[in-house]
């Protein structure tokens, strides 16, 4: 018997907040976004095994982790 199985990565935009950058300095639209991996089972997406969130400058193109309940406190609009 064959299984087909792996992992998946999906990434959804959660939205965006205007800030200072903590790279760059300057006051610019930032790009919260989640990363969700989950198992999957013939090409399934079954079990979701990590979450990350992200913030990425659309000025500098920086991105760095955020956690979960930063994620969920800022101003998204």
């Amino acid at each position: 018997m064959l299984f087909i199985f792996g992992l998946r990565t999906r990434v959804i935009r959660a939205g965006v907040v205007t800030a200072v950058c903590r790279h760059c300095g300057n006051r610019a639209a930032q790009v919260i976004s989640r990363r969700v991996t989950k198992f999957t089972l013939f090409f399934v997406p079954l079990i979701p095994v990590r979450t990350r969130y992200a913030q990425q400058c659309s000025f500098c193109g920086t991105e760095y982790p955020v956690s979960a309940d930063e994620a969920r406190r800022l101003p998204v609009g």
